[in-house]
């Protein structure tokens, strides 16, 4: 079939689709919802079967919808309906939602159920059950109604679950530290997470907050007294807040408090700099509790001969910037004194890495003896760091774990380990050239090719279109993929990592690996690779072309797109 994806923005849910409707043999074209009368230009110039809209803001024109069959993805169940369906089931902690495909019609959310996916909720944010439960559910109730509508089968006979829900209020998005504990703050920033934030007083200023977790009793021990709301000290990016009867991090902020604002997400550490300089810094050991909150988290398992270390980085949004990659940088040395066979890198739940902060980047172009230019200069330069580091372990077998997505040099990253392993619900987007053009550095010009060869990696990082990870197996970029879901990937990749450190020939594995890396270098060091990348990356930050300066503004300023891009608008 020829299927059109209608889109507000290609986000995680399009490209999931994307990649497996395209999977199943289907045809697939993207249009980006910018008016009415570019939707209708692209249906007739595309001619599609089908008009799919899996993230929409806006009708689609009845002009389109009576013309050809067009499905909503909802993110609720049958009879739910308005702009924050799934806000509202995180704050109400409702045990079970789902995704409902609805044949559009003239109102919003309220067309014949074509299909509905339920799943189990988490105790998680918005943006983190999207990534996964949505996501996947979306998969289910789409492959379930193209199977039907293919069939001829009617549409299913399914119970109407829930109502119409009104917008949130800003209200309702409001933290209000002398009242609400702190299960209430972390539920209200929860269901406010990612966009457009939940809105707080901190250090007198109203902000959206972001990235909230539970603090320890550890953590606040000697603070017993500290008003609600007083800002206690820092840890990484977070701020540690007193709440009525507990405390919470701040993993980050946005500086004004209107949703619809130009302001950067930036770790709160780095927006409200000048106040954190006399807050004590509350470190924490990679191997701290659990419950103990960090970015860093490392685990280590196993008999002495087959000892795995599982080592996570939980930066929020995938971005790393110069903090995160120093610190992943030391902790990579430190761990190359530990006695492991094998060194998992798991990244973060919901993303693997999606390389440098281009939120950091944007706030130093507006920082006095500072430019966006210098700052992506010294960023991926110390990402650069971090891929040399696990590119030079030559005495373990280093696997990267992907639990969450990876983009652009956040994928080279991952492809820096001897293997990559992913499950079903990953999605790859292993090139840089859709941020102004931009040509990317952590070793890709070395990784790559030596897993699929020149002629394909030239090919991938041209056609600029995510991967799924059948795809991916297929091209060699990850080389296994087991389980349908990101909960119970992991532990099968703990039981595949403790599996692989206990094989009796992981000796000769290791002797081989030494074997070729010597004589990779001695073609070509990694630092000639590196130089090569570099100077061209230097040309795109500091050359004439202001390509990816305007891409990255747009991009972390969130601009509404005025086309779309012709590597997705394939009937363009």
């Amino acid at each position: 079939m020829r299927i059109l994806l209608l889109c507000h923005a290609f986000n995680s849910l399009s490209q999931r689709l994307h990649t497996v409707l395209r999977e199943a043999g289907h045809e697939v074209s993207v249009e980006l919802d910018i008016a009415d009368s570019v939707t209708e230009q692209a249906v007739q110039a595309y001619a599609p079967d089908l008009l799919l809209a899996p993230f929409l803001k806006r009708r689609i024109p009845e002009s389109v919808w009576r013309r050809l069959p067009c499905w909503v993805v909802h993110p609720g169940p049958p009879g739910d309906g308005g702009p924050n369906a799934l806000d509202w089931a995180v704050l109400r902690a409702l045990p079970e939602w789902g995704v409902t495909v609805l044949q559009a019609n003239g109102d919003y959310d309220a067309g014949p159920v074509l299909a509905y996916a339920p799943f189990p909720m988490r105790n998680a944010t918005k943006a983190s059950l999207y990534r996964h439960e949505v996501n996947d559910a979306a998969v289910r109730a789409v492959q379930e109604a193209l199977s039907r509508w293919q069939a001829g089968l009617d549409s299913p006979k399914v119970e109407r679950l829930g109502c119409w829900q009104p917008p949130f209020s800003a209200g309702q998005r409001q933290i209000d530290w002398k009242r609400h504990t702190t299960d209430e703050v972390l539920c209200i920033a929860r269901a406010a997470d990612s966009v457009p934030g939940a809105i707080a007083t901190l250090l007198g200023e109203s902000l959206r907050v972001f990235d909230l977790h539970p603090a320890t009793e550890d953590a606040l021990a000697g603070h017993e007294t500290a008003a609600p709301g007083a800002v206690l000290a820092r840890r990484g990016p977070a701020l540690l807040i007193r709440t009525v009867d507990g405390g919470v991090w701040v993993g980050a902020v946005r500086r004004a408090a209107d949703a619809d604002s130009q302001s950067l997400k930036l770790a709160a550490t780095l927006a409200l700099a000048r106040h954190c300089t006399d807050l004590p810094e509350l470190t924490v050991a990679l191997q701290a509790s659990a419950d103990e909150w960090r970015e860093l988290r490392y685990e280590e398992w196993g008999a002495i001969d087959a000892r795995v270390g599982w080592l996570s980085f939980d930066f929020l949004d995938g971005a790393m910037g110069l903090r995160q990659c120093v610190q992943l940088r030391d902790a990579l040395r430190e761990l190359r004194q530990r006695d492991t066979r094998v060194l998992v890198l798991a990244g973060g739940a919901d993303f693997f890495s999606n390389g440098i902060h281009l939120h950091e980047i944007e706030h130093a172009a507006q920082q006095p003896g500072d430019s966006a230019a210098d700052a992506s200069w010294r960023n991926i330069q110390a990402i650069d760091d971090v891929a040399l580091e696990v590119l030079s372990m030559d005495d373990r077998l280093t696997v990267s774990a992907l639990r969450g997505n990876a983009g652009a040099g956040g994928c080279f990253l991952a492809m820096a380990a001897d293997l990559v392993w992913a499950h079903e619900g990953v999605v790859l987007n292993p090139h840089y050239k859709n941020m102004g053009n931009l040509f990317g550095s952590e070793y890709w010009t070395y990784t790559l090719p030596r897993r699929v060869g020149a002629e394909l990696a030239q090919a991938i990082t041209q056609d600029r279109l995510p991967i799924g990870t059948a795809q991916a197996l297929r091209l060699g970029l990850v080389d296994r993929v087991f389980s349908t879901d990101a909960w119970s990937f992991e532990s099968l990749a703990r039981a595949a990592a403790q599996s692989l450190a206990a094989q009796p020939d992981l000796d000769a594995r290791l002797a081989a690996k030494r074997v070729r890396r010597a004589a990779d270098e001695t073609h070509k060091p990694l630092a000639s690779y590196r130089e090569d990348e570099l100077r061209r990356m230097h040309r795109n930050f500091f050359g004439f072309d202001p390509s990816y300066h305007v891409a990255r503004h747009y991009f972390v300023h969130r601009k509404p797109h005025s086309w779309t891009p012709r590597h997705l608008a394939m009937h363009r």
